[in-house]
């Protein structure tokens, strides 16, 4: 268990209060996605087969809870991590054109999470698809997604404010872009974690474009599985001096938290691994043997989309809106005996 708690934290809202903003937020938010990015939505699977590949690997290493179907011999399901790959599928089922995708309300359990303010074995996400077409599969496209979501933060947060003005808006009028490695060139001392409070802190609100590839440190600003972003894609386009090195199509959407004084990471998102880009990522994970799995398979053989899309925090989304010190005064959770007591003596009301 790691908690870090602001001196002095007094929350903005009561717990009913809490509530009702949550709702308010929650609606409003999915419904201007939807809007902004052409989405219809969905119904999310809780659990998929073990062995498809549809459920996302995340960074690797985490563990999916599982269990056995009586009824189907045995077989066992696990429950999601995110929908990432199950999405994409979806788009080619429902034949969504170009231009158009969707969204749904995703709910997960992830049992390995180190338990903090930020962190929680319950992940709620709005996950969201759109299909694209070849020229689409570019970092300005990317580029352009990423500020039509943060334009719906910036209502969001304007929405907060109209409803209760004692929540004054933070947000800055632009989103940053920077390179992980551009970031590690800027603070070469630091850990990957401490570049993010650094950039994060000086710019209010930033996309943190490649995490998934090794830097000229040798190391990976974050992990991410091989199989759903595609962040090994050689694109030269606005930062000439990441050439050697990968560039990606993927990131991280980060805003500066004045609660905690850290970043906050919102979403993350990117273009999807076309063929290339699934065999190339395959090959450098160690894991070329995936291939024969039955979403890689279909990736393989044309049978779905090529593809944008990510997941959104929605306990993140309100935290950071309603100014929150712990996920867990806008979600309902599990947390250790000693969490929920140091919190109640902090004024921290956890669901």
């Amino acid at each position: 268990m790691s908690l870090t708690l602001p001196h002095g934290y007094c929350a903005k809202l009561a717990p009913e209060m809490m509530e009702q903003a949550i709702d308010l937020l929650k609606n409003a938010f999915q419904k201007e996605l939807a809007n902004r990015l052409r989405l219809r939505r969905v119904t999310a699977p809780l659990f998929v087969l073990s062995g498809t590949g549809l459920n996302d690997d995340l960074n690797g290493i985490e563990r999916a809870v599982t269990f056995p179907i009586r009824c189907m011999n045995e077989q066992r399901a696990e429950v999601v991590h995110a929908l990432a790959k199950g999405k994409r599928m979806t788009l080619g089922v429902y034949k969504i054109p170009p231009g158009y995708g969707l969204y749904t309300d995703m709910n997960a359990i992830r049992a390995d999470e180190d338990l903090d303010q930020l962190h929680s074995l319950y992940v709620d996400q709005w996950d969201w698809e759109r299909t694209i077409r070849e020229e689409d599969r570019s970092l300005p496209f990317l580029q352009q997604i990423v500020r039509e979501i943060y334009d719906v933060l910036k209502m969001m947060e304007e929405n907060v404010y109209r409803e209760f003005h004692h929540i004054t808006p933070a947000l800055p009028s632009e989103i940053e872009f920077i390179h992980a490695e551009d970031l590690l060139r800027e603070f070469p001392d630091l850990s990957a974690k401490e570049r993010e409070n650094a950039v994060t802190k000086k710019y209010g609100a930033v996309f943190l474009i490649g995490i998934g590839a090794t830097l000229s440190n040798g190391e990976k600003h974050d992990s991410r599985a091989p199989d759903y972003d595609d962040w090994s894609t050689e694109t030269f386009w606005d930062f000439p001096s990441v050439k050697p090195y990968y560039y990606g199509l993927n990131g991280d959407l980060l805003v500066w938290n004045p609660i905690m004084e850290t970043a906050l990471e919102l979403s993350s998102m990117g273009l999807r691994v076309d063929k290339p880009a699934l065999l190339r990522q395959l090959e450098i994970c160690g894991c070329p043997e995936r291939k024969s799995l039955m979403f890689h398979n279909a990736l393989l053989e044309d049978r779905i989309p090529l593809s944008i899309g990510g997941g959104i925090g929605q306990s993140r989304v309100c935290m950071y809106l309603l100014r929150c010190a712990h996920v867990g005064e806008v979600q309902a959770s599990i947390w250790p005996d000693a969490m929920y007591e140091e919190c109640r003596q902090n004024g921290i009301f956890l669901m």
